[in-house]
């Protein structure tokens, strides 16, 4: 088998793994910001999260992994649309971000 017949096989194989991985880790990630959502009695909006960033990055152990971060919509009052953001490395959730709220108004009695 020729050489570049070889690459190509190998590079087509490690897209495919990427694709894979990719639609694994942010399954991953949808549900991290469905619970963050929902510990904060907050509204996921559209059950999905999208890519904003793709990077390597090393884990604690200074393992090699795919750094990812996604960005998600969700609501607080019911209309309207905020952003916040899932950060995973590897499998790993790292952080996730419902951004800042506003605190509610309140009347002071004096």
């Amino acid at each position: 088998m020729p050489t570049f017949e070889i690459i190509s096989l190998v590079v087509l194989g490690a897209l495919a793994w990427l694709w894979f991985d990719s639609i694994h880790v942010r399954d991953i990630g949808v549900r991290a910001a469905k619970a963050a959502c929902a510990a904060e009695s907050l509204q996921l909006l559209d059950d999905t999260v999208s890519i904003t960033s793709l990077r390597l990055a090393r884990d604690d152990e200074g393992r090699l992994l795919l750094r990812r971060a996604y960005a998600f919509d969700y609501s607080d009052t019911g209309d309207n649309r905020r952003r916040g953001s899932v950060v995973l490395l590897g499998p790993n959730v790292i952080v996730v971000n419902v951004g800042r709220r506003e605190a509610p108004h309140l009347t002071l009695l004096h």
